[in-house]
């Protein structure tokens, strides 16, 4: 997959919340249809990693996160080093 392509998060909507406390950034709603069709087709060892991004309108929009780490030469790439957190 090209680097530059985008994959937009089929069935998830991030929405700002610019009147809710400090500590809230906004609200993931999930269509959940096509969510589940998205993550069973995206899914690698059990996780789909997404990024909320702003656009260039200014509205959010949530985006597959593609970005897997490099394999050190001579070391395998664990799946624990692999996850979001």
């Amino acid at each position: 997959m090209n680097k530059t392509e985008k994959v937009f998060a089929d069935g998830f909507m991030f929405k700002m919340q610019p009147d809710s406390p400090e500590w809230v950034v906004g609200s993931l709603s999930l269509k959940t249809q096509e969510a589940i069709a998205f993550i069973q087709k995206h899914s690698d060892n059990g996780w789909v990693n997404l990024k909320v991004n702003i656009g260039k309108s200014g509205k959010p929009y949530v985006e597959l996160d593609t970005w897997k780490p490099k394999a050190k030469e001579g070391h395998q790439v664990a799946e624990a080093d692999a996850l979001p957190f």
